[in-house]
């Protein structure tokens, strides 16, 4: 079926199913994945993200994996060798650093790794590496790291959410990390906590989750010049109408050039809200 979805939520989402709260089986993930191709929302998901680990796991070739590298830079390779043994093609790679005390030299250890999976032919040039820098405070070690990054032309991946409330991080650190990526001209992914547009107070768990039509919102807005204390203004906003108004004054397109995805373990619910929110049309 064609995509009815405006061009500009196109790749928006990877599915991250398998990961927490969803913790979806795998095999019924790849399942959906590949039966969501004749939806119309199809264009709206761009890859699985799973572990290496579970890597062998995934019987399907004709899916598109964003694989979280759970062993440091030195289990890149092995990462790629499996993919590329099952036939999967390798939609990004997704790697936190491990070493909060030399965030830098661990930003080497990885850029050195994807050079040398280029240099070999397992890693083509064009696939997004997002590298996901230690959480707390910035920190000088931290900003090194994401010079490190940035020489590298490589991505950044910035977690808003999870299973316990720490986990979240405020408006004002959010609004940080993208004040600090543009500063750098880094693209970046979120993942965790954005599974609705608008900023809202789960019921279930009390907890204060970021949207990502926030997130969007507030990137268009630094990338303009605004500072980050409006920036995070507009990541604290709860009001639909308000936010929609704000919108529809911002190039959201040129946003996505820095926002560029968001992984969640439950696509149906952006999809909703895009609907819901008038952002898009069911055919």
């Amino acid at each position: 079926m064609s995509n009815e979805l405006p061009e500009i939520w196109s790749g928006f989402f990877d599915d991250a199913a398998v990961f927490p709260p969803g913790n979806a089986e795998l095999p019924d993930a790849v399942e959906a994945f590949r039966a969501r191709r004749d939806e119309w929302y199809a264009d709206l998901v761009a890859s699985l993200v799973i572990t290496d680990q579970r890597v062998p796991d995934v019987s399907a070739a004709d899916v598109p994996l964003s694989i979280v590298v759970t062993g440091g830079a030195g289990a890149i390779a092995g990462a790629l060798k499996l993919a590329g043994r099952a036939g999967n093609p390798v939609a990004g790679l997704e790697i936190a650093l491990r070493d909060p005390d030399d965030s830098a030299g661990n930003a080497r250890r990885v850029v050195a790794a994807v050079d040398a999976a280029r240099m070999d032919g397992a890693l083509d040039d064009e696939t997004p590496i997002f590298v996901e820098l230690p959480q707390g405070d910035v920190t000088y070690a931290r900003e090194a790291a994401a010079d490190e990054v940035a020489a590298a032309e490589l991505r950044l991946k910035f977690r808003t959410g999870g299973v316990e409330a720490h986990l979240f991080p405020a408006s004002g650190r959010v609004a940080a990390r993208v004040d600090a990526a543009l500063d750098r001209e880094l693209t970046f992914k979120c993942t965790a906590g954005l599974h609705n547009a608008v900023r809202h107070r789960y019921a279930e768990t009390g907890f204060e989750h970021h949207g990502f039509l926030n997130v969007l919102a507030a990137t268009a807005e630094a990338d303009s010049g605004l500072g980050a204390a409006d920036v995070a203004e507009t990541l604290e906003l709860t009001d639909e109408a308000e936010l929609l108004g704000l919108v529809r004054e911002l190039d959201l397109t040129k946003a996505r050039r820095w926002f560029t995805s968001v992984g969640s373990c439950s696509i149906l619910e952006p999809v909703a809200d895009l609907t819901d929110l008038g952002l898009s049309e069911r055919p």
